[in-house]
C-alpha cells in the first residue's frame, strides 16, 4: 500500500476513529486504527466491539493495499509531523514508513485481516435531523445519564420516534432530562435505548452546523449515524426503559416564573460556600414575588432573593445545587417556569411547549 494525503485531512480522520479505540483490551487489533486502500478510497475505521467508527478522507493511492498500526503511536505521529503532505507505504512484512518533508517513521503493522470491521446493517429504518439539531439535543439531556453500569438502561438515553416528533429521554434515578423535537416528516414508530458513550463520542465529532444533516438508522440491535464522510455505529443497550410518563405530573400546588440567569448566576454563588463532596442543599423560600435562596456549610452561608411570578401556594423545598444547575445551563430561554407540589415531591422545570422538561427531586434538609 501506498497512499499520500494532507496532513490536516489525515489528522482529522484519525482523531475522529479515535474516539472507537478502547482504552483497555486484551485483543491487541482492537487498539489500532484500519487504513483501507483497497477500494478507491482512503477509509480509516476503529471499533471497540460496542462502538465503531470509520470515515473516508481524501487523498491519493498510489498502490492499493490494508494496514492496521496503533492507534496511539499512529495519531501522535501525525499529530506531529510538519503541516505538509503525508506519505503512508507498507510492505509485504507489514513494515510501515511514514514520511512527511524530513521525517520519517517506521513502525511495525498488524494484519488488515484480523481487523475487526464493523458488521453490515440493514439500512431500512432511518429518520433524518440535522447536526445541530442532534448536537444540541445530545448536550441538553447527556449529563443526566447515570455512569453507574449496574443499571444498564440509565447509562443510555431512550430515543422514541412517533409520527414526526423524536423524544430523547435520560435520567440516573435523581433526575430526568427530556427532549421532544419535531421532525420534517412523519416516520415509523422507533424505541430504543442508545449507550451514553456513544452519544458523548457523536457530539464531539459533529460540526453542529443547521445546514448539514444525519441519517440515523435503526435496526434491533444497532444505531448508525451517518454525517459528513463518516460512519458511528453503535450497538444498543437491550431492555425495557423506564415508563417516565407515570413520573411526570401536570399537577403543581406551586409555579413561579424566574429569570434564568439570576436564579443559576446565585445558586453558583452560593456553591462557592460548599467543599467538594460536600452534599449541602440549597434551600429555596418561595413567598409572593420573592424566592429567597439560602445555602449554610462549615465555610459559612449565603442568603439571596430574586424577584419573581408566583402562582399558588408558598413553599420551602431544597435541591441538590449541581442538579439544578446542570438543568440550568443547557435551557436557552430567558425566563423558565418552575412547577413544584410539596417539599418531598420533585420539581419540575418545562417550556409551555413542551420541547424540554426537565424533573429533579427534592432533598431533605433542616431549616
Amino acid at each position: 500500500m501506498k497512499i499520500i494525503c494532507k496532513k490536516s485531512n489525515l489528522l482529522n480522520g484519525v482523531q475522529i476513529v479515535s474516539k472507537a479505540v478502547p482504552a483497555k483490551t486484551t485483543m491487541p487489533i482492537l487498539e489500532c486504527i484500519l487504513i483501507d486502500a483497497s477500494n478507491g478510497e482512503i477509509k480509516l475505521t476503529a471499533n471497540d466491539m460496542e462502538l465503531g467508527i470509520e470515515t473516508n478522507i481524501e487523498g491519493d493511492i498510489l498502490e492499493k493495499g490494508i494496514i492496521a498500526l496503533n492507534a496511539k503511536i499512529f495519531l501522535e505521529i501525525v499529530r506531529k509531523l510538519p503541516n505538509n503532505l503525508i506519505t503512508i507505504e507498507t510492505n509485504s512484512n507489514l513494515a510501515t514508513t511514514i514520511t512527511c518533508e524530513k521525517s520519517k517513521f517506521d513502525i511495525v503493522g498488524k494484519s488488515g485481516e484480523d481487523f475487526s470491521y464493523l458488521p453490515k446493517i440493514e439500512r431500512n429504518k432511518s429518520i433524518v435531523i440535522s447536526q445541530f439539531t442532534l448536537k444540541e439535543i445530545i448536550r441538553q439531556t447527556i449529563f443526566s445519564i447515570s455512569l453507574n453500569e449496574n443499571n444498564k438502561l440509565m447509562t443510555g438515553e431512550l430515543f422514541e420516534v412517533k409520527d414526526n416528533m423524536l423524544k430523547v429521554v435520560s435520567l440516573d434515578g435523581h433526575r430526568i432530562s427530556l427532549r421532544n423535537i419535531e421532525l420534517k416528516e412523519n416516520y415509523d414508530s422507533i424505541k430504543v435505548v442508545v449507550p451514553g458513550k456513544a452519544l458523548n463520542e457523536i457530539s464531539k465529532i459533529l460540526t453542529g452546523e443547521a445546514d448539514k444533516d444525519v441519517t440515523i438508522y435503526f435496526t434491533d440491535r444497532h444505531i448508525l449515524f451517518e454525517f459528513d464522510d463518516t460512519i458511528v455505529l453503535s450497538r444498543l443497550i437491550e431492555g425495557e426503559y423506564f415508563k417516565i410518563d407515570q413520573m411526570l405530573s401536570n399537577d403543581y400546588e406551586t409555579k413561579i416564573t424566574i429569570n434564568k440567569r439570576e436564579f443559576f448566576e446565585s445558586i453558583d454563588r452560593g456553591t462557592l460556600l460548599v467543599k467538594e463532596g460536600d452534599k449541602k442543599p440549597i434551600i429555596m423560600s418561595i413567598t409572593d414575588n420573592n424566592i429567597e435562596l439560602k445555602i449554610k456549610s462549615t465555610l459559612g452561608s449565603m442568603d439571596e432573593n430574586i424577584d419573581i411570578e408566583k402562582e399558588g401556594k408558598d413553599i420551602m423545598i431544597g435541591f441538590n445545587p449541581k442538579f439544578l444547575m446542570d438543568a440550568l445551563k443547557v435551557i436557552d430561554d430567558e425566563e423558565i417556569d418552575i412547577y413544584m407540589v410539596n417539599p418531598k415531591a420533585p420539581c419540575i422545570i418545562r417550556d409551555s411547549e413542551s420541547s424540554y422538561l426537565y424533573l429533579i427531586l427534592p432533598v431533605n434538609f433542616t431549616a
